[in-house]
């Protein structure tokens, strides 16, 4: 029989009455809110990018990064809603980023990540997701990436 998980002192707190459904514990994180304006994708990756540099990553794939930012809060711009806000958390070695765009009416589906994000070398994983808070995507980043390989 496997012993009961831990859980968290105090129990996470939300305005609306739902309980939220991402917590982060134990683990670096910061949250960058904008308006969701044309100009947000690129001020949230510059501030992702000093908000991450804090945390020393020296391998992390500086461009796929910023390509990853910038890309998903392009997405949700497009996306709808007055406001955007960037989420990020590490742990091994891992970049988490997610993006939602608090986009409450008319719930279509969020669609899927750009696939300039899917398709880059360091971006382990990515999604989409859509439920009461509106759209978010996602994309986890190895921040410590193995070196290509040479072919003799």
């Amino acid at each position: 029989m496997k012993a009961p998980r831990p859980q968290p002192a105090t129990k996470p707190k939300s305005l609306t009455g739902v309980p939220p459904r991402l917590v982060v514990t134990s683990r670096r994180a910061r949250v960058l809110a904008f308006r969701a304006e044309q100009w947000a994708a690129k001020k949230a990756a510059a501030q992702a990018a000093l908000a991450v540099a804090e945390w020393d990553y020296p391998l992390l794939n500086e461009h796929d990064f910023l390509k990853t930012v910038h890309g998903l809060v392009h997405t949700a711009v497009a996306a709808g809603g007055k406001r955007v806000s960037v989420h990020l958390a590490d742990q091994d070695a891992k970049i988490l980023v997610m993006v939602l765009n608090h986009q409450t009416d008319g719930q279509d589906d969020a669609g899927g990540v750009p696939a300039e994000v899917a398709v880059l070398r360091t971006v382990d994983a990515c999604g989409a997701h859509t439920d009461h808070d509106g759209h978010d995507w996602w994309a986890f980043l190895d921040a410590q990436p193995q070196p290509k390989r040479r072919l003799s």
